[in-house]
């Protein structure tokens, strides 16, 4: 599942792009794709580090590849082991939600970014997590220990007040958020309700063939609906 919108960023061969929270790396294996360009699939967790690897390897093998160069590796976010100024593009997908002093975070974030360069930042939309919350009190711990809801003007300042400028921003994944709300409903960490486990196949179903009329209640649903926001950020030149 691709939140970050590529077509929205113009990366250039060479690039080097830094995917924080790389988690199975589907980002990771999206940007490896471009033509020349230098990524690194980062997590903290070892497991999804294995996975992401796992899953570049593939890319190799079939092939799906822009000749570039990856790497993965387990890491921190508020304390990250590269010099300033190492990465033209930094994505961090789904991750801010998940750490207890984000301003740190951020602060890291930006300065591993080159001046001018760009960050893609997405987190859960407010009112369908909000939602989530109210209907199972088990969410947040489920999902790898959701600590806070963000609102969008937070989320917007916590990384324009580290010296980012916002550009950009859509909502993603519309088709999603019924399907955690009905996850939330029946319990968040049951395995045998018949509806979950339908709506699971449909959306992978989705994710795997991308079928127009799918794309296209996506697209149209997202204003509304949609389970993530997505922010395009560029630091400042200083």
């Amino acid at each position: 599942m691709i939140t970050v919108d590529f077509n929205r960023i113009n990366i250039s061969a060479g690039s080097r792009i830094l995917d924080i929270g790389c988690g199975s790396g589907r980002h990771t294996c999206r940007a490896y794709e471009i033509e020349g360009v230098r990524v690194i699939g980062m997590d903290a967790s070892f497991e999804d580090v294995c996975e992401a690897r796992g899953r570049l390897l593939y890319h190799e093998a079939i092939g799906a590849h822009g000749g570039g160069r990856w790497a993965v590796a387990a890491g921190d976010i508020t304390n990250l082991p590269f010099p300033d100024a190492s990465f033209d593009l930094l994505i961090c997908a789904e991750v801010m939600e998940h750490i207890p002093d984000d301003s740190r975070a951020a602060q890291e974030l930006m300065r591993v970014v080159k001046p001018g360069g760009r960050l893609v930042v997405s987190v859960p939309r407010y009112f369908p997590e909000k939602i989530c919350w109210k209907l199972s009190s088990q969410y947040y711990s489920a999902n790898g220990g959701h600590v806070r809801i963000y609102r969008r003007k937070r989320i917007r300042s916590l990384f324009e007040n580290a010296g980012a400028r916002l550009w950009a921003a859509h909502f993603a994944h519309s088709l999603h958020t019924p399907y955690w709300w009905l996850k939330c409903w029946v319990g968040p960490t049951r395995q045998d309700s018949n509806a979950v486990n339908r709506y699971h196949q449909f959306l992978t179903w989705d994710i795997m063939q991308k079928p127009r009329i799918t794309r296209l209640m996506d697209m149209l649903l997202n204003p509304v609906l949609g389970k993530s926001l997505v922010l395009y950020f560029q630091k400042d030149q200083t």
